[in-house]
């Protein structure tokens, strides 16, 4: 995997490459005790704290020719502070593992690391990495777990929508989804293996669509507002609006009817990966941030669209679309 022309973990070692990735790592607000002990020490001001965990894994997850160290880090950071946003906490602290092949390049990591930092900087600043692992695998692995801050707030479930609360949504639904599309279309070689030179065409061709996916823009900071706001359920949509809304339902005992025309386009329900957030509120709040209404929360069960019974699978299952 040496393509960067630099050192690789295997010429350098743990101890080195630690020393070279830490100083690119950002620090978080809640650090009491930092990386170099066994474990790291948090404050916890709430006296509670959300934690959640991610991984990412180079094939089903994402392709080294489509996206760059620093979108890969990027995402892993993204990806899990979405799911503490949708809790209604303030993401505070990660933890990073990779396991990595030996002939990789150090300079791969330290991408990874700076896509790390910039996240953070951007979506939660004060959050940061206070720990982790470095491991050897054939196969290049990133494991991400976040910690957030409840702020002396109860934590927004997805079990509590009722009956007569709108459901409304924070980002975009469709754009990563298009974005995957475009790339298993226009960003591979004859063989249908993924080609770097023709992802960095097509990544120019459709910016908004490519950058959905590889480098991740979630709404977080509407993650808090709306458990300021009163939400009364949310979850973060990272497997298609389909599959997440029914998991409210679920969770709520209430039917999730959808307007069809309060979304983007169609693929708004089966797109996976759009990590905006999907929350119901009771009918009379003022909506917070960047959401809009998209629906309703009635007596029944499961999915509605337009109040037709909506059955078909869509979204993202790692062990279906996984392979592909």
């Amino acid at each position: 995997m040496s393509t960067l022309g630099g050192p690789t973990l295997g010429e350098l070692g743990e101890a080195a490459v630690l020393a070279r990735i830490f100083p690119r790592l950002p620090e978080s607000a809640a650090t009491i005790l930092g990386p170099g002990d066994d474990a790291a020490v948090l404050g916890a001001p709430d006296g509670r704290f959300v934690v959640t965990t991610d991984m990412m894994i180079h094939g089903p997850d994402f392709r080294l020719a489509w996206s760059t160290p620093h979108d890969l880090g990027w995402k892993a950071a993204a990806t899990n502070l979405a799911d503490i946003a949708a809790m209604g906490a303030l993401p505070t602290a990660l933890v990073v593992a990779i396991a990595a092949p030996a002939d990789t390049d150090v300079a791969l990591l330290e991408g990874i690391a700076d896509g790390l930092r910039d996240a953070c900087e951007l979506f939660a600043p004060g959050c940061g990495v206070v720990g982790g692992d470095l491991s050897s695998s054939a196969t290049l692995t990133i494991a991400v777990t976040a910690f957030g801050d409840l702020q002396g707030r109860d934590a927004v479930l997805r079990s509590g929508a009722r009956p007569g609360d709108v459901v409304a949504v924070s980002g975009a639904l469709d754009l990563a989804a298009r974005g995957l599309e475009v790339l298993f279309e226009r960003a591979v070689d004859e063989t249908g293996a993924p080609d770097a030179a023709r992802a960095i065409a097509v990544r120019a061709e459709f910016p908004a669509e490519v950058e959905a996916q590889l480098a991740p823009r979630p709404p977080l900071r509407d993650g808090p507002a709306a458990a300021l706001a009163g939400a009364t359920a949310m979850l973060d949509v990272s497997d298609g609006l389909a599959i997440d809304g029914r998991r409210i339902a679920t969770a709520s005992g209430v039917r999730i009817d959808v307007d069809s025309g309060a979304l983007e386009s169609p693929t708004s329900l089966t797109g996976g990966e759009a990590h905006a957030l999907l929350a119901t509120f009771p009918a009379e709040v003022a909506l917070p941030g960047g959401f809009r209404v998209i629906g309703r929360v009635l007596a029944g069960e499961g999915l509605s669209v337009d109040g037709i019974p909506y059955d078909a699978r869509g979204g993202w299952d790692p062990y279906v679309d996984g392979v592909r």
